[in-house]
């Protein structure tokens, strides 16, 4: 498997927050490397030590990209303010809201979704796509 150069990033000087969101995330791409690699493992084998073993340090993984995703959130900004409307928008897309109710978080002098827009009656199911 290729490795990523550890030094290619360096700077002759201490990274400003933006050079060091830029190297984090590529330690988070490192990460859910290997928890797929690990997963792969799992699903490849019988044994039930390895199996065992790889859980284990695949979960340890897990939460190595999720402390870099908290630490990108503080160190940029903007990619803070992104997750903050991917949660509003998840909320929104799985109650049955309107693209254009989705589409409008974040924007500016948009309303929240109305209540009303959120009722069962406008979810999506088997039957309302028959129609």
């Amino acid at each position: 498997m290729p490795q990523t150069n550890p030094f290619h990033s360096l700077v002759p000087r201490k990274m400003t927050d933006t050079e060091l969101a830029r190297s984090i995330r590529l330690n988070i791409e490192a990460e859910l490397d290997a928890i797929n690699l690990y997963a792969a493992h799992i699903d490849a084998t019988d044994n039930e030590d390895a199996k065992a073993i790889l859980r284990h340090v695949m979960d340890e993984e897990r939460e190595h990209a999720a402390l870099f995703w908290e630490l990108i959130a503080r160190l940029d900004p903007e990619q803070a303010a992104h997750a903050k409307e991917a949660v509003e928008k998840y909320r929104l897309i799985t109650s049955g809201a309107s693209h254009e109710a989705v589409e409008a978080v974040g924007k500016e002098g948009a309303e929240p979704a109305a209540a009303e827009e959120l009722t069962p009656q406008k979810r999506l199911t088997v039957g309302s796509l028959r129609r």
